[in-house]
Parts: structure tokens; sequence; C-alpha cells
């Protein structure tokens, strides 16, 4: 009697961990889209009005995101994004990432990542980014960042283009 208590127990967790682990068709095809080489062309802000410096991804102010290359791997889950010198006006930078689709019940698909160091273990102690993927196809992708601005929410909006 033991032995198929723990049978059925270790059946139940068996199929516990596969269902919690598995994605959703949808996910799989945005995975798919999204592996490749990408250029993000501009960066939008809303409910923000002036003109502002913001820091994101703990590395830069946003303007020296524009023009930034982005390869995602699909395979390895592995991404790396560059950044130019621009003029002096920004660091020259090369961050390795880890990158996936966040499903929640009954919201959108997040685009997640958590930066990496050159051994590949996180920089950001558990933390990371996410972006709801406003759209995507084999040639654009738009994602956004909700922020709290000033007390009052406002987004980025991420415009990507295909390389």
């Amino acid at each position: 009697m033991m032995r198929i208590t723990n049978l059925l127990l270790t059946s139940f967790f068996t199929l516990f961990l596969f269902s919690a682990c598995s994605t959703s068709k949808e996910a799989r095809v945005q995975r798919r889209t999204i592996d490749g080489n990408w250029q993000l062309q501009t960066i939008v802000t809303e409910g923000i009005t002036g003109k502002i410096k913001a820091q994101v991804f703990n590395e830069e102010d946003f303007n020296c995101f524009v023009g930034s290359s982005w390869s995602f791997n699909g395979k390895n889950s592995l991404g790396i994004y560059s950044i130019a010198q621009n003029s002096g006006e920004c660091v020259a930078i090369r961050r390795d990432f880890r990158w996936s689709i966040f499903e929640a019940t009954g919201q959108p698909k997040l685009l997640q990542f958590k930066r990496l160091d050159k051994k590949l273990k996180e920089i950001d102690a558990g933390g990371g980014f996410r972006f709801t993927i406003v759209s995507l196809d084999e040639k654009k992708m738009q994602l956004r960042s909700d922020i709290n601005f000033e007390g009052k929410p406002a987004s980025f909006i991420y415009n990507f283009v295909r390389n």
C-alpha cells in the first residue's frame, strides 16, 4: 500500500511539474518570432511631458539605447544587447542576458530578461525586467514598460525593427 501511495505521489508531482513548466502555443510562437537580431529604433514616453533623463535596465539613459542592437537566441534563451558610444554621450556597452516569455492567466504575455555578467551569472540579484508585448510580427516588435514617474503612471514604449 505504501509503495502504491509513493508511486501515485511521484506521478502527481511529475505531472504537476510538467504542467507548471509548459508554455502556451501563443508563447511558443512569440518566442520563435522574437528569435533573431533586432535594432531598438525608438523609445517613446507616455504620461511624461517635457525632456527627461531616465536610466533604464540599471545601465544608461534611455536615449543611449536608441539604435542599440539586440540579439535573441531562442535555442538557449540567451541574448546580447550592444550600445554604441554615440559621440561620447553614452558608454559603449555589450551585455549578455537570459530571456523568456512570462505567462500569467488572463494577462498579456510579457518578455522578460535578466542581465548577466561575463560568466553568465545574474547581475541583478533575482531582479530583472518585464515588458508587455504590445505587438510582434516578423519585422517589428513593440514592448511597453509601465513605470511610476513623479507619482503618476507612465510608460516607455520600445519600438524594434528586425535586422
